[in-house]
């Protein structure tokens, strides 16, 4: 399969040499050489060697006939998600709450199940949401932006941000750093905990209103650990409300209130910044 993209180089922006052009796009680095090897980046209609400059208003095209996905098909749900966003490269959906972003073994009820059915076609996962937790899901429509937003999301231009309702721990400030590390639960495989020789979390947190002893808070994740947030507030004393696994207070039939509201990426192989809402 080949795919061909196209950049006008803004004009905003000072010259670069062809090189420097495709770390910034962050192309990995197989692909700068083969792109280099087969002479199939090309500015204005013509190949251009590496240490050439790209300036404003050049139009600059890769073509990509190296790209391959080890990745799973997904079949369709015969559910059509409910999409927010939608580019020639990009789906966000709002997933729901309760439903897996991806399927185990025969599963066809998931959050890429239904992206297949309005594809037509498998889509690509990208990053995963929590089952629980509702909100802002993007998914990629062909394995050539997969390598470009996984880069982004290591190098935490891809941001995230969510919505909870917590039960309010009176000694906590307007905002703050929780930075616990993560590791299973041995004693229940279901869950995670804060334990000293688990993995590097870091979530980013202020308290939006207080009501009562509930309060609406904003977070940020700089690391994407399962049930990071989760654990994390239930650690500082401020559980999500309707969370059955780490909040003492769960009641029968509540929904986890959390959900992906926001997120800000750039569109692969471009200098825009995307950002979304969900509300």
């Amino acid at each position: 399969m080949t795919y061909n993209f196209k950049l006008i180089y803004p004009e905003d922006m000072p010259a670069m040499s062809v090189r420097d052009l495709l770390r910034k796009l962050l192309f990995p680095r197989k692909w700068q050489h083969l792109l280099r090897t087969k002479k199939q980046v090309t500015v204005n209609g013509h190949y251009r060697y590496f240490n050439q400059l790209v300036k404003a208003n050049d139009e600059v095209c890769f073509k990509l006939d190296f790209v391959d996905s080890q990745q799973q098909s997904y079949p369709a749900s015969g559910h059509f998600p409910q999409i927010i966003f939608e580019d020639s490269n990009v789906l966000v959906i709002n997933k729901r709450k309760g439903q897996k972003t991806h399927p185990n073994l025969f599963e066809t009820d998931t959050a890429l199940n239904d992206c297949a059915t309005y594809l037509g076609q498998s889509p690509y996962i990208v990053h995963r949401l929590d089952m629980l937790t509702g909100g802002l899901l993007l998914v990629a429509k062909n394995p050539a932006v997969v390598p470009i937003l996984n880069r982004q999301l290591t190098q935490k231009i891809f941001h995230r941000e969510y919505l909870a309702q917590v039960n309010l721990n009176a000694a906590l400030p307007d905002h703050g750093t929780i930075s616990f590390p993560i590791g299973k639960d041995p004693d229940d495989q279901r869950k995670r905990m804060v334990r000293s020789n688990g993995l590097k979390a870091t979530t980013h947190y202020q308290i939006l209103k207080k009501e009562n002893e509930i309060a609406l808070i904003k977070l940020q994740l700089e690391t994407g650990r399962t049930h990071q947030i989760r654990v994390h507030l239930a650690a500082i004393g401020c559980p999500i409300v309707g969370d059955p696994l780490y909040n003492p207070d769960y009641k029968e039939g509540q929904d986890l209130q959390l959900t992906a509201y926001q997120m800000s990426f750039i569109e692969p192989f471009s200098f825009k910044k995307q950002t979304i809402r969900l509300f």
